[in-house]
């Protein structure tokens, strides 16, 4: 499968990602937060991926969360960033090269198991 870059985050690039999730036949759960794009009219959610939505103002119940401050404190803590394009490159790379063993354990959740 090609790699998609989804440079934007609105309803169009959500209609983009899960198009491209590719599994027909399988039910997937998605569980997704109360953003604009999430919960737009124009979203076109495959018949097999049911969404749950999770409670507003409750970042402690959304695993990503943990994601992003571990990554914010790994590009951000104690640095200058003088151009946008700059931070933007040493993230993409920061993010290409996480492991999934490393998602996996920080963004692991009693409540959720797989």
């Amino acid at each position: 499968m090609t790699e998609v870059i989804l440079p934007n985050l609105d309803t169009e690039h959500m209609n983009v990602f899960l198009s491209e999730q590719g599994y027909p036949s399988n039910k997937i759960a998605l569980i997704m937060g109360g953003e604009g794009w999430h919960k737009s009219k124009a979203l076109k959610i495959p018949g097999n991926i049911p969404i749950f939505y999770l409670p507003a103002y409750s970042p402690e119940l959304h695993p990503v969360e943990r994601l992003w401050l571990y990554i914010k404190n790994i590009i951000l803590s104690n640095k200058i960033y003088e151009l946008l394009w700059a931070l933007e490159a040493v993230l993409c790379e920061f993010v290409r090269k996480l492991k999934n063993t490393i998602v996996k354990s920080i963004c692991t959740a009693s409540y959720f198991s797989i």
